[in-house]
């Protein structure tokens, strides 16, 4: 096969069709764009698991004068009480699965609850005796968290155990509905890239019909037929997936490092060298799939 020639053929074809090219490059663009975005939400989602997931603490909350479950009959929990969870915590069936813990009174509870909520009303309405007194505590494997629940959770002066691996869980469940949601963009998005691209190449063939007549009379292959075909839809779908690239790699750098890692302290978030993973799988992916469905068409095309 002459490659020269080939390559002849494929760029005439990108010149007669320029606004069709055009039109596979930016939806290809925008359809990768949001495949990209998805699979780094998806990294986002397993960087915060790892680190939060580890910091995830079990709350005892004690009972208050307010409280009103089973175990809270006598009303706020007394010193008693209060010893009785600390000898549970140091025993030797929770000890081994405990990292450590602290003990935090109605005092520092109020501190910690206006420094969370200033600004908020409900700052001005809320009273130190009105917050449960509270062992925190770290375990060594967070997803044992049941131990604690199941040893302390019907105790006198207990009102509730709580892992707040619960309210992570609700956070990560949103960035998994946005994510899904992107790559449902995406999938529509790559089949309407995938059906432009099958008919770019065929609009393309029938323009050029009376040369693949004769390129079919003097004995041309079909292969050697289709390989500019195929070329031109890997060509305009290689540049929108390269654009797409560069779009992550913009958004990670100006948006994510630039704006969000200043205001989200503490927050392990996606840098450059995840967005610079995702770009070859998105090039890949365009490439392949431009392939395919050019391959398809001509192919088609042909046998009519």
């Amino acid at each position: 096969m002459r490659l020269g020639l080939v390559l002849s053929e494929a760029s005439s074809g990108l010149r007669r069709n320029v606004s069709m090219v055009i039109s596979v490059v930016l939806v290809t663009f925008i359809s990768l764009t949001f495949v990209g975005a998805a699979i780094l939400i998806q990294m986002q989602i397993g960087q915060m698991k790892t680190y939060w997931y580890d910091k995830a603490q079990v709350g005892i909350y004690m009972c208050t004068s307010y409280s009103t479950g089973e175990t809270c009959v006598g009303g706020e929990a007394n010193d008693e009480q209060l010893a009785a969870v600390e000898a549970q915590l140091q025993g030797p069936t929770l000890s081994p699965f405990i990292e450590k813990y602290f003990f935090e009174n109605h005092e520092e509870a109020f501190k910690n609850f206006q420094k969370q909520f200033a600004g908020n009303p409900v700052a001005d309405y809320a009273t130190p005796d009105q917050l449960n007194q509270t062992f925190w505590v770290n375990l060594k494997d967070p997803s044992q968290s049941d131990v604690l629940s199941e040893s302390l959770s019907g105790m006198p002066g207990v009102e509730n155990v709580q892992d707040q691996r619960k309210y992570l869980d609700q956070i990560f469940s949103v960035l998994n509905v946005a994510s899904y949601t992107a790559i449902g963009i995406a999938a529509l998005m790559l089949v309407a890239a995938v059906l432009l691209i099958a008919t770019t190449i065929r609009l393309s063939a029938f323009s050029r019909r009376k040369e693949l007549g004769i390129m079919r009379l003097v004995g041309a292959s079909n292969r050697f037929i289709q390989t500019p075909f195929i070329l031109e839809g890997v060509f305009a779908a290689l540049l929108g997936s390269i654009l797409a690239g560069g779009a992550i790699v913009a958004l990670v750098h100006w948006f994510v490092q630039g704006y969000l890692s200043q205001r989200l302290l503490g927050f392990a978030l996606v840098g450059l060298d995840d967005a610079l993973l995702v770009v070859p799988m998105l090039v890949v992916l365009g490439a392949v799939l431009a392939a395919l469905s050019a391959n398809f068409a001509i192919s088609r095309y042909l046998k009519v």
